[in-house]
């Protein structure tokens, strides 16, 4: 039984069809009446049992009393998926104090709620796991995203310091955090923005379905501490502990631009940081950015698959070592 917060849009509207073609037990968890519904019409069709369930998970009692109706109608909780966020995009002087407060109740405390609701069930049956979405910005900061960057991070921090403590006690109960790129989704639509022009991933961008496997392969695998998806998030963490200040500089040329269209703002668009941006409308899973954005990611391939790959490197070196025998004998 999987409960995913944030699951009427992007990546938790994927995750959540990942789970319906699995035929499983889906709590759907997001504020927007029409995004629920929709998400959850579409687990049915694939074959999955769905429960809409309206809630802003910035409210640590509403997500508790979620976590009790899930489990009195769905059954026990195996997994919890954590993926509900909202941002703003605009430099950090004009964010306003309750802005930047309201992004990090939801992007971040949202995240420590919906995993204390989850480990207070798992713990008592030593089972289960909690996945936390997380970002390459959880690592690397990057202009005009402080709010979500600083959620981001605190993300990490929390999810690192809460696995120690899971490994102390020897419980069975796992966590694991996802790195996810630049991805195709509404988000870019329904943040609130102050840029001039229509905001955009930082390319290379992949599609939300990309990420969706890559989150749901880390509930089934979540021995490992986290997962990275994407080649340009790996180069980015590479870079970011290699050469920090030289990313800082890069970003600072770049980084402005490279997150905006040439499109100007729509202003009929409307955010979501108080209020759902679907509560009468789907948005579905996918952004604008269709024609940009990448089915597929070699790089997941081979972060799921070490042992796969260091055995074909072994027996490609060793092949490699007996074809030179063979030729220094000829």
């Amino acid at each position: 039984m999987v409960v995913i917060t944030g699951a009427t849009g992007g990546v938790g509207r994927a995750i959540a069809r990942q789970y319906g073609n699995r035929g499983a037990r889906v709590a759907l968890l997001a504020r927007g009446e029409e995004g629920l519904e929709a998400a959850a019409d579409e687990v049915r069709s694939c074959g999955g049992k769905a429960l809409t369930i309206p809630v802003d998970v910035a409210d640590a009692d509403a997500v508790n009393a979620a976590a009790d109706r899930v489990e009195s109608e769905l059954g026990p909780i195996d997994v919890w998926i954590n993926d509900a966020f909202t941002s703003v995009f605009a430099p950090f002087t004009e964010i306003g104090p309750e802005e930047f407060k309201r992004v990090t109740e939801v992007s971040y405390l949202g995240y420590v709620y919906g995993t204390r609701a989850a480990l207070m069930r798992m713990l008592p049956r030593d089972h289960g796991t909690v996945v936390q979405v997380g970002s390459a910005l959880a690592y690397r900061g990057i202009p005009l995203q402080t709010a979500y960057c600083g959620a981001k991070h605190a993300i990490q921090g929390f999810n690192e310091a809460l696995r120690t403590e899971l490994l102390h006690k020897g419980t069975r109960v796992r966590t694991t955090m996802v790195q996810l790129p630049a991805v195709n989704t509404p988000q870019f639509d329904w943040v609130l923005s102050r840029l001039r022009r229509h905001a955009q991933p930082v390319p290379p961008i992949y599609q939300p379905e990309v990420a969706a496997r890559a989150v749901v392969y880390a509930a089934d695998h979540p021995a490992r501490r986290e997962y990275w998806v994407g080649a340009s998030t790996v180069a980015t963490l590479v870079a970011n502990a290699i050469a920090p200040g030289l990313l800082d500089r890069y970003l600072a040329r770049t980084g402005v631009s490279s997150q905006q269209t040439d499109e100007p703002v729509d202003p009929r668009k409307r955010s979501n940081l108080w209020k759902p941006a679907d509560e009468c409308v789907d948005y579905g899973a996918h952004g604008d950015f269709d024609d940009r954005a990448h089915g597929r990611s070699a790089q997941v391939w081979g972060s799921q698959h070490h042992a796969l790959l260091l055995g074909g490197t072994a027996v490609a070196a060793a092949g490699a070592i007996a074809a030179a025998k063979l030729l220094r004998r000829s």
